[in-house]
């Protein structure tokens, strides 16, 4: 495989794990780093690589409970930007989704 091949496909990975993560703190903002990544089947190292990019790019806000005993507890939310983000996501999803059902179609009916 190519250079410009394995980028592109680590770049798709990224994004669909970034995508991933997004839903799940827009669903749920009050969970573990521990919980998150077992509802994503990441490694705890993984996740933090992430939510950390995450928040780099301006995508979501951590904050950890002030008055928690457990400074280890912490309160992950979606920016605007974040929202949008998720949602072009979304959409890029669905039209590639759309592209392959349409691929398959005309596929079934070559033969």
């Amino acid at each position: 495989m190519n250079v410009i091949v394995q980028n592109m496909n680590k770049m798709n990975k990224d994004n669909i794990d970034h995508f991933n993560l997004l839903r799940k703190i827009d669903k749920k903002h009050k969970k573990s780093q521990r919980e998150l990544a077992k509802d994503l089947g990441f490694s705890l190292g993984k996740l933090n690589y992430c939510l950390k990019e995450l928040q780099k790019k301006g995508l979501i806000k951590i904050k950890n409970f002030k008055k928690n005993p457990n400074k280890l507890n912490y309160l992950y939310y979606l920016t605007p930007k974040g929202i949008t983000a998720k949602t072009n996501l979304t959409i890029n999803f669905m039209k590639r989704k759309m592209q392959e059902y349409e691929e398959l179609k005309m596929e079934m009916e070559d033969r």
